[in-house]
């Protein structure tokens, strides 16, 4: 009989502890819900997982974002400022963001500040050359890496094309863009073809339609002609301005040509 008893206390032992067994809460990757979610997804910001999703390419390995309140900020690095820029237009198009916040740094190599304006100012100089590159006045400077950009642009594409080529270049760490957009006007294309006529039609002033890249640049708003670039002499200034001057149609001319060899004081 206590033997008897014995083996169902064995028994009921035995049963309880692999019962106890199975009902001990098992450790778990991720909990899952009924659509087969897990609890860490759910409990993960939407609009940061959106975002993270669009940097999902090489060059965009060094960034990372994190998004509250739907303002996304960015940090970490990259190699050239283009991919910090396209990093924040991808990043702003993600479902609950609603501005940016960039951080990022551009790694890349240092290169003296003069040195890369130099590099710039070249490629800018030959930019959009067959496209009407003599209508396009866009300056540019460079301090600790960082590029200005300004000046005029007779379309929207000859500035995104100068901002695209600074972006792209190695060294550069920010940039800075104020580049205006001339008026779409036919009239004002008309003026400029009229007034470009009056000027490389002179025969003194036709030597600087030869270089194409090394025009006298015309810049028209709304009838109102502005000339850069660099000239030879002060003749040479003077006659351009009066030429623009004299063409039926515009209405005022600012006449921003430097003088070559001379320092700010002597352009006056």
């Amino acid at each position: 009989m206590t033997k008897a008893i014995n083996k169902a206390s064995i028994s009921f032992f035995a049963v309880a502890v692999v019962v106890s067994i199975f009902t001990i809460p098992q450790p778990s990757v991720a909990a899952t819900n009924e659509t087969g979610v897990s609890a860490l997804a759910q409990d993960s910001n939407p609009a940061t997982t959106a975002a993270s999703a669009r940097l999902d390419k090489k060059q965009y390995r060094g960034v990372k974002v994190s998004v509250e309140n739907g303002i996304a900020t960015l940090t970490g690095t990259v190699d050239l400022y283009e991919y910090k820029a396209d990093a924040e237009k991808r990043v702003r198009k993600a479902s609950g963001v609603i501005a940016v916040r960039n951080l990022v740094d551009v790694a890349g190599p240092s290169i003296p500040d003069r040195e890369l304006q130099a590099k710039l100012q070249e490629k800018l100089t030959y930019d959009r050359v067959g496209y009407g590159n003599a209508f396009n006045a866009i300056n540019l400077t460079v301090e600790s890496g960082i590029v200005s950009l300004g000046g005029h642009a007779r379309t929207d594409v000859d500035k995104d094309s100068a901002l695209a080529l600074v972006s792209t270049q190695p060294g550069v760490k920010d940039v800075i863009e104020e580049i205006e957009v001339d008026p779409v006007s036919i009239m004002d294309d008309q003026t400029r073809i009229a007034v470009a006529r009056a000027i490389y039609g002179y025969p003194s002033l036709n030597r600087y339609s030869i270089d194409p890249a090394k025009p006298i640049r015309i810049s028209v708003q709304n009838g109102h002609v502005e000339l850069y670039g660099i000239v030879d002499s002060r003749a040479d200034k003077d006659v351009a301005f009066m030429r623009a001057n004299g063409v039926p149609g515009v209405f005022s001319v600012k006449n921003y040509l430097q003088i070559a060899g001379q320092s700010d004081e002597m352009q006056k």
